[in-house]
């Protein structure tokens, strides 16, 4: 399931490399399908959708140049991103007078690739599947609540734990809005480094900083008309902090770099998973940005408090990985483990624990076999309502000898960073030093990024 809502298209000849592009953009949260060569590219975009492509320029069959030329006479706004090991000037002119997008130069950091992608990033209207989930009451007054503001400009902050479907509900915010035609763009606080986010909220001019070489829209341009979300917003630095406040109350943004302001027409949603009124008291978050951005606040319960979400979602999420079509039924032994279950990992965790479900069955019904949970004592029978279950609510007291094996799956993570680092994020090389399979390497991966661990990476040699 794409946080975004987009779908990349990554056109690369040398798996690893081509591996390595898409766990990136995947951990970003885009939708991610893949070619190895350009051939093979034009053959899928012809029975799919996608929204960027990126490819490199030396592939055999069919190379970069001659593909960007293949798109724009099929798809002329579709955007592509060129990647080349030679970082000519005469070849990017060429690609740029193609009608390339944008080209990137290896080697390059996984930084830069998720900061390039970001600019084409609009992200598209929800319709179908992506509509809100709400049979539970309490979801029912937070949908009713949000259509209500939906139909006023006003800025609204949306609260809760990791997972309950924040983004999901913004959008369904901008959907219900006068806005609805126009962009809606996302942008994630906690994912980039401070000077990064600055230059992508709000753009830069050519010459600003090294690396500038022409001039970007930002964020807030890109939303013109539309709706912008703020994503954790808590975790913008405090500096940051003060030239979001000044764009928010004059509407106009200055690039970095520029001399004039750009008059905005942008609403802002903004979300947090954390207590901003604390984050104010400790001195994180500044008061008069607070209160510019809590104009209208609504707070969505986690999972375990709105139980009868929690299996209309199972199927929602059941329907959208039955790629064959056929009817999956649900044992009444599984519903009632999944309806039990208090979910720590909110939606999120209920998403991958479907997705895994799917993957073992055999049959037309998901019985209580296929489901595995991160922590089957976590359960909602023996949990007093309103307990926190997240990561960042419960305080770590492991009890049973549970603290030793806390330290050692926190040692073996941090190993496997300082590979990755040291390996310029390879993954064969990686599981080489390591001592592991590269199937291994990619269990333990995805497990790091289910927990939320940023993985280092440089791609391209």
């Amino acid at each position: 399931m794409s946080e975004l809502g987009l779908t990349i298209l990554v056109v690369e000849d040398d798996d690893l490399l081509r591996e390595a592009l898409c766990d990136t953009l995947k951990f970003a949260g885009y939708n991610v399908v893949f070619a190895s060569d350009g051939i093979e590219a034009l053959a899928l975009l012809h029975r799919q959708l996608v929204d960027l492509v990126v490819s490199d320029v030396q592939m055999a069959a069919m190379d970069g140049h001659t593909l960007l030329q293949n798109i724009k006479a099929i798809w002329p706004s579709l955007p592509v991103v060129l990647m080349t090991a030679f970082g000519c000037v005469e070849k990017a002119v060429e690609a740029m007078r193609d009608g390339a997008a944008d080209y990137l130069t290896k080697p390059f950091e996984a930084e830069v690739l998720i900061e390039m992608v970001s600019r084409f990033a609009v992200v598209k209207k929800t319709t179908g599947s992506n509509e809100m989930i709400a049979e539970d009451p309490r979801a029912q007054q937070v949908v009713d609540l949000a259509r209500r503001v939906a139909a006023s400009d006003a800025t609204v902050m949306l609260s809760g734990e990791s997972g309950t479907g924040k983004e999901v509900l913004a959008r369904f915010i901008h959907d219900n809005s006068a806005r609805s035609d126009a962009p809606f763009v996302a942008i994630n606080c906690a994912a980039l480094p401070e000077t990064m986010l600055e230059s992508i909220l709000f753009g830069y001019e050519k010459g600003a900083f090294t690396g500038a070489h022409q001039a970007r829209a930002g964020k807030f341009e890109q939303a013109q008309g539309g709706t912008l979300l703020l994503d954790e917003i808590s975790e913008m630095d405090i500096a940051l902090q003060a030239k979001l406040l000044r764009v928010l109350q004059e509407k106009e943004v200055e690039r970095l770099g520029g001399k004039s302001t750009i008059d905005l027409d942008v609403r802002v949603l903004a979300t947090t998973n954390r207590d901003l009124r604390n984050e104010v008291s400790a001195g994180r978050f500044r008061e008069d940005l607070f209160y510019r951005l809590n104009v209208f606040p609504i707070a969505l319960a986690p999972l375990r408090e709105r139980r009868g979400d929690i299996l209309p979602l199972v199927r929602r999420f059941v329907d959208e990985q039955n790629g064959e079509g056929q009817v999956v039924n649900l044992s009444p032994e599984a519903e009632q483990i999944l309806h039990d279950y208090a979910w720590p990992g909110n939606i999120r965790e209920l998403h991958n624990v479907v997705q895994r479900a799917m993957i073992l069955l055999t049959g037309a019904t998901l019985t209580e076999a296929d489901i595995h949970l991160e922590d089957p004592a976590c359960n909602l029978a023996t949990l007093p309502l309103g307990t926190p279950t997240s990561t960042s609510e419960m305080k770590s007291e492991p009890v049973d000898g549970s603290a030793l094996e806390n330290d050692l799956r926190n040692h073996e993570q941090q190993i496997i960073v300082d590979a990755l680092k040291a390996e310029h994020g390879r993954r064969k090389e990686t599981a080489e030093r390591l001592g592991i399979s590269p199937r291994t390497l990619r269990y333990k991966l995805a497990k790091l990024r289910d927990e939320g661990i940023a993985l280092p990476g440089m791609y391209g040699t």
